[in-house]
Formats: C-alpha cells, structure tokens, sequence
C-alpha cells in the first residue's frame, strides 16, 4: 500500500474533518491503533465537548457532506448496503443530498462548444447559464433547440474524473486499512465495496450510456400509460452532454400540492408498485435509483422518470428464483424459500435447507404476526439477505440494487398512501409472470418465439440427420460425455446399431413434433394440420425411444 505526496495531504484534510465531527475515535478503535485509545483522554478539543452528542451516524453524515461530492456520493450508495451496515447508520446515510454548488454557466458553455466543435449559438436558440440543478456529477441547464423545443441540457462537472481518481485512490487505501486493522473488517467487505461504487460513478460520467438507458425505457413504456420517460435528442448528445425534453410536473414528495391538483394518491401508490414490477419482471431493465428527486408526477397523475444513470437487470433464472421466493414468502412456505437458494446458488450448495429454513423461520414469524398491509417487503427482503449471510451468502449486486428500488418504491407508496398493500397489488402480478413463463404455457411460447428460427434452420436438418446416421453406420460417430452415468448410456448405445439408428430417428421425430407446435399459428396456410402431425409425430418418436432405450444395462 503506497501512498502517493499528494494523497498525504488529502489524508491529513480527512482526518481534520474527522477529528472535527468527533470520530476521532472510530480511528482509534481500529486494532492498529487500539494501544493508543487513551489518547482520546488527553486531546484538548474533548475537553470542551458538551456532555451530549450527536448519534454517531448522524456525526458520518455531517462528515461525508464536508467532505465533498465524491463522498457524498459513496455515502449515498454505501446506504443502500443494508446488508453490512447497521440499520441506524444506512438510513442516515440515506439522507445525504446530492447538492453542491454550481460551477460557472460560462464553463458549461464552452464544454459544450468542445464537444460540438461550433458555437453555442448554432446549436440552441437560447442556453440559460444559470443552473436548473446542481449535483456532484453534472448540472443541468434550461435551453432552446433551433426548432422551438424547450430541452434540458445535462453538462458533466470539469475535472471531476481528476478529482474522482483522487478520491477512489484514498477510499482503496482507507478500505485496505479497515479490512485489515478492523476486527469487523472482513465481514464488511469494504474492498468490494468501493469497487462496486468505482463501477457506478465511472458508468455515470458517460452520459451515452445514460441517454441509452432513457431511450430502452422510453420504448419499454411506449405503449403504456404508467410511466412517461423523456426523449433523448442523440443529435446533440455526447459522452459529456445530453440533451433531453423538459418535462414538467409536481415532485412525487410534494404530498399537499398533489391533494390540491385532485390526484388520486390510492391509485398513484399502487401505479408506482406495478411500474417496478413490470420493470424488473416483464421488461428485465428498472430504473435503480427511483428516489423523490427522480420522481414526478403529470397533471393528469402519470409518473415521470428523470436520472437514468443507474439502471438493473436480472437473468432469467434470478427473476424466476425472485418471483417464486416472494410468493413462497406469501404463503409462510420457508421450506421452498431455503430450497430456492441453495437451487439458485446464492448460498454454497452444501447448504443444510433444514437449518437455512428453521433461521428463516426465526426472523420472518414475527414480521407476518402483524397486518399484510404493515409489512414491507423491502425490510423483508433485506431481512432474508442478512440471515443468508451467515450461511455464507454470496452478495449479489444485482439484487442488491433491486433490494434498494424496491424499499425507495414501497417508500415513496406508503407516503402517498399510509394504508398501501403491497402484497395484495403485487401477488396477482407475480401469480401471472410465473403462469406466463413456467411450465406448458412457457414452452408454448418460446416454441412460438423461436419459430423463425427452426424455420430458417428447418431445411439444414434433413443433411445434418443424414450425415449422422451415416457416421453412425460407418462406425465414426463420437460422443463426449461429461459424467460417469452418461459414459454408461454411451456404451449402452453404442454396443447396438440399432438401438443408435432408432433414438436418432425417434428423437428427430419429437424435434419435428415440437417445431411443428411451434409453428402452428406462426404459418397455419403450410401446416394447417400441425397440431394433429403434432400428436402424430410426437407420439411415434416416444415409442420408438421407448424400443430403443436400454434396459438392463443401466442398473450398474
């Protein structure tokens, strides 16, 4: 761990701040520095301290504001790793603003004329230099396109990933010295930590990426009624500037102003619930960072989404696990909750489940003791995750980030409407993605999805079948298997042609019975009778495999 002169002097300016809101002691009680703890005793400033102070979070809060936006920003990030900070210092930490002063509207003018190469004025027919907004990455400005339309210009800070690159260098350095000094370092992962933060303010200063997660989810909403996302202007948008259309709305906190323009706050609560499930169940891209500064709400009571700087997804098998997880958590089934995890992974697979569910057990009786509509489901989550942890749970960043959507969202729901029942708003929606995409529906589906695809590969199947059972005549047919049951059945197969002959052929004729599902409704003027060649099909390839299938030469 080398320290560099000019971090030395950032180092001392930390640690003024530090002593300055009484955390000196959290200094101190790093193992390093342990044998010096009396030294608390003799430093003058704690002589003169009032016998009451600030709770220790709030004193963390005060610091990472002084500290600068940087901090700030990791600050706000750090609150949502509820899973490895006390409860009383994340939601402190959560409270932290990302406002600082503006830097020159001048200078956001000539970054602007850099990245365009031209004059502001052939660019916009007004740019207003005073600052809509100001926050540790970008302000934004007031401006007039040539045509008439009334934008937002998004300008990044100048320097800022100088000052970036300072500030992470010292964050890796302290979080080296915590992890290794501190007994509860480990557990905190404070390495990981700010790697995971070095990821999120890196991708933030590229507005393209911002301006391209506005625009997939603009088109994701594009035919609904629940979300309106500005447009992104690509003309005029590059890597330091994006330009966007001005919206204009009531912010989602303003409880009052929304009573008075006769909104329907039931409604809109339950509205901000389906947005996110749609997002992270039909669509598999939610906005990550929903908090009320992102939130606005139209005249005629539809949301409004700003700041596309940090966006989720999930795969396919994490919203399943999801979905299953939370309706197994509906019914109290703690049993299929562990199973879920140690199935997906997301605790060591040696895992005992009885004891994984007797721990869940323990921590979710007495949430589900009080009414659905008091419980959250953000706490719940979180509560599970921390409970995982001590059967060696892997964080996952991905559920972390929908961790923390889904507790800004229930949040923002129960401000709106005390009485919020996000169980009942989001069970019939979670009952509907699993009928969709599990089981004979799914299948249905996804043979309906694909039929283009076995359409343009159809005519290449009747070669590639040829040729296989002509290696399989010819005795030049090879097949690796990866384990010892599969290297059985390989001999088994292989110690008769004609068993090889009439599984190829029995298979390729449940192959064509499922591409024929698949295209049926696809092309019904070519196939008009797929589904009874479906059953046809289907069911000679299942007796033929049932011929060809070994029966006594498995049993060792």
């Amino acid at each position: 761990m080398i320290i560099k002169p000019s971090q030395i002097f950032r180092l001392l300016h930390i640690n003024r701040i530090l002593v300055k809101h009484g955390l000196d002691e959290v200094v101190l009680q790093m193992h390093l520095f342990r044998p010096f703890r009396f030294m608390l005793h003799l430093l003058p400033w704690n002589w003169f301290r009032g016998g009451t102070r600030e709770p220790q979070a709030v004193r963390i809060r005060r610091t990472l504001e002084e500290l600068g936006p940087i901090f700030v920003k990791f600050g706000q990030i750090l609150s949502t790793r509820k899973d490895l900070l006390p409860d009383e210092i994340a939601d402190e930490l959560a409270k932290l603003q990302d406002n600082v002063p503006p830097f020159p509207g001048s200078e956001a003018g000539q970054i602007i004329e850099e990245a365009y190469g031209e004059p502001l004025n052939k660019i916009f027919l007004s740019f207003d230099e005073v600052p809509l907004a100001s926050a540790s990455i970008a302000q934004v400005h007031v401006a007039t396109l040539l045509d008439g339309k009334e934008v937002i210009v998004k300008v990044v800070r100048p320097g800022i990933k100088k000052t970036i690159k300072r500030d992470l260098g010292l964050l890796y350095i302290m979080a080296e010295m915590v992890e290794r000094y501190w007994s509860e370092g480990r557990r905190l992962r404070p390495l990981e930590v700010v790697q995971e933060y070095e990821k999120t303010i890196y991708d933030e200063l590229d507005l393209m990426k911002e301006a391209a997660s506005a625009s997939q989810l603009r088109r994701n909403f594009s035919t609904s009624d629940l979300l309106y996302v500005p447009e992104v202007y690509w003309p005029q948008t590059r890597r330091n500037v994006m330009v966007m259309e001005r919206i204009f709305g009531t912010p989602i906190s303003d409880v009052d102003e929304l009573r008075r323009q006769g909104i329907d706050l039931k409604k809109l609560s339950e509205t901000g619930v389906e947005i996110f499930f749609t997002q992270v169940f039909k669509h598999n891209f939610f906005h990550a960072d929903m908090h009320p500064g992102n939130i606005f709400v139209s005249p005629q009571g539809q949301y409004i989404a700003i700041d596309f700087g940090i966006m989720g997804t999930l795969s396919p098998e994490d919203q399943h696990y999801l979905a299953e997880n939370f309706l197994a958590f509906f019914n109290r089934d703690y049993r299929r909750v562990a199973e879920l995890h140690v199935q997906s992974e997301w605790v060591p697979k040696g895992t005992r489940v009885d004891e994984f569910e007797a721990a869940i057990r323990s921590v979710c009786e007495p949430i589900f003791e009080r009414p659905l509509k008091d419980i959250s489901f953000g706490r719940l989550l979180l509560r599970l995750f921390q409970t995982a942890r001590r059967f060696n749970m892997e964080v996952q960043p991905q559920l972390v980030l929908l961790q923390k959507t889904l507790l800004n969202i229930e949040g923002l729901g129960r401000q709106l409407y005390p009485d919020l029942d996000l169980w009942q708003t989001a069970k019939p929606f979670l009952e509907r993605w699993m009928s969709e995409n599990l089981g004979g529906r799914a299948f249905v589906s996804s043979m309906k999805r694909n039929a283009p695809l076995w359409l343009d590969r159809l005519p290449e199947m009747p070669l590639l079948l040829h040729e296989v059972l002509q290696q399989a005549r010819d005795g030049e047919l090879k097949v690796e298997w990866q384990s010892q049951e599969l290297r059985k059945i390989e001999r088994t197969l292989l110690d008769s042609n004609r068993r090889t002959y009439a599984a190829i052929v029995g298979g390729a004729l449940i192959i064509s019975a499922a591409i024929l599902l698949g295209l049926d409704g696809y092309a019904p003027a070519m196939i008009g009778d797929a589904p009874w060649m479906t059953w046809l099909l289907g069911g000679i390839g299942f007796l033929v495999l049932m011929f060809a299938w070994p029966r006594n030469e498995l049993r060792n």
